[in-house]
């Protein structure tokens, strides 16, 4: 239910909120859901790693140091507002591995209350998916969270010892992660 503030400028109340990776599907989803929802994209990865340091705490469990996306700075704030007043939030970026992890870093980073946080998934972008992938919300799978968080660590502790001798002894400017 929409409302106009004091202010003059357009609020939102009991708005749903669905968070997806692409604008192109969130502009798709919206048309398929309706004015209760607000469909907004994350742009893909809201947290990674640190850029210019290992970010790894090997000594500690290999504990990943996590800091937000300089890059996604301004839409961040936005789905910052935009989740700080929906009545429910669905994460429904895409359903694999990055897509679960990528789920569960908005929760960090948005400070998304548990109660609030729905995980819902769609195999295709078609009304009667996406309606029916709404009806069924889920929690964030961890198991596909910390199987995407080994891969992403295996790939900077390799990456960030091999590459300098790759180096010095190939040639400059190749990379060793797990992909390479």
């Amino acid at each position: 239910m929409n409302f106009i503030s004091e202010s003059g400028r357009l609020t939102y109340m009991d708005q749903k909120l669905v968070i997806v990776e692409s604008p192109a599907k969130a502009k798709t989803i919206g048309k398929m859901l309706g004015r209760d929802y607000t469909i907004k994209a994350s742009m893909g990865h809201v947290r990674d790693l640190p850029a210019r340091t290992f970010g790894v705490d090997i000594e500690h469990d290999f504990v990943p140091q996590y800091e937000e996306s300089k890059e996604r700075g301004k839409n961040l704030s936005d789905l910052k507002s935009a989740a700080k007043g929906a009545s429910e939030i669905y994460l429904a970026p895409d359903p694999d591995r990055e897509g679960e992890a990528i789920a569960w870093h908005l929760i960090t980073a948005l400070a998304i209350p548990p109660e609030k946080a729905n995980r819902v998934t769609f195999n295709s972008v078609t009304k009667a998916v996406v309606k029916e992938g709404i009806k069924h919300p889920r929690q964030i799978d961890m198991d596909i969270v910390n199987a995407q968080q080994a891969r992403r660590i295996l790939d900077r502790i390799v990456g960030y010892k091999l590459s300098p001798f790759l180096w010095k002894t190939v040639k400059s400017g190749l990379s060793a992660g797990r992909v390479q």
